[in-house]
């Protein structure tokens, strides 16, 4: 639903507007974050459908949504 609406190197926040990370890219239905925002320096990712909004170039997670390590 928002893929065509997120960039690279936008913000990503929780809902309570927390930094999550920042976009590498758009992976399948998965949203795959930079290491530099990693502290075990590895990507992780974040599921299309845990998206809440696009706004300000900054993309909001719905409550409860959770970063996956790579390989899952």
């Amino acid at each position: 639903m928002f893929e065509n609406e997120i960039k690279e190197h936008m913000e990503v926040t929780d809902a309570e507007g927390q930094h999550v990370g920042t976009v590498d890219h758009i992976e399948d239905d998965r949203i795959k974050l930079t290491r530099g925002d990693s502290p075990d320096g590895r990507h992780h990712f974040l599921l299309l459908d845990d998206v809440e909004k696009v706004e300000d170039g900054c993309v909001w997670l719905k409550e409860g949504a959770a970063t996956l390590p790579e390989g899952v």
